[in-house]
């Protein structure tokens, strides 16, 4: 019996511990992509799948934000990050989310590695596939690229783009 309720004291202190977590730990977490995460029954997740990956050299890097103006794509506020070598064509990631809500999905094709973006040569795309071009290079707004997600697996599709 005491066993047990020490056990139960532990859980306790540790549940209270992790919802007292500090905010800053809810950012920057570097996850490996896991698909039963968007497994039946999973989520919530979105289940993001990027077409035209131009070759299979460098990396491919997918970052989740909260669609919210203070958030989508400032830096430090990505969520989880999954970072891959590339191969061309096709890849599908699973990004596991902390609850359901409005996320952005900001994908960069980094061809050589040297971990900078190299606005020539370099890849990229986001959540909806808003439009950018040369006369609009900033960010879009986090409403062009909010997605709803709800307790399950949200699937999306982000066509990357290359100058």
């Amino acid at each position: 019996m005491r066993r047990l309720v020490t056990a139960s004291a532990m859980a306790l202190t540790i549940g209270s511990m992790a919802s007292a977590m500090p905010l800053a730990a809810q950012y920057r977490q570097k996850i490996a992509n896991n698909p039963q995460e968007c497994a039946p029954g999973a989520g919530p997740a979105i289940k993001v799948t990027v077409n035209g990956i131009r070759s299979s050299s460098g990396t491919v890097r997918v970052q989740s934000y909260r669609a919210t103006n203070a958030e989508w794509l400032e830096k430090g506020r990505w969520i989880h990050r999954i970072e891959v070598p590339a191969r061309a064509g096709t890849m599908t990631f699973c990004m596991p989310l902390p609850a359901s809500g409005s996320y952005g999905i900001a994908v960069r094709h980094d061809i050589n590695d040297n971990g900078k973006t190299d606005i020539t040569r370099d890849g990229g795309g986001m959540s909806n596939n808003p439009s950018i071009n040369i006369f609009n290079l900033g960010k879009p707004s986090y409403k062009k690229v909010g997605v709803t997600v709800t307790q399950g697996v949200t699937p999306i599709t982000i066509d990357m783009k290359y100058m």
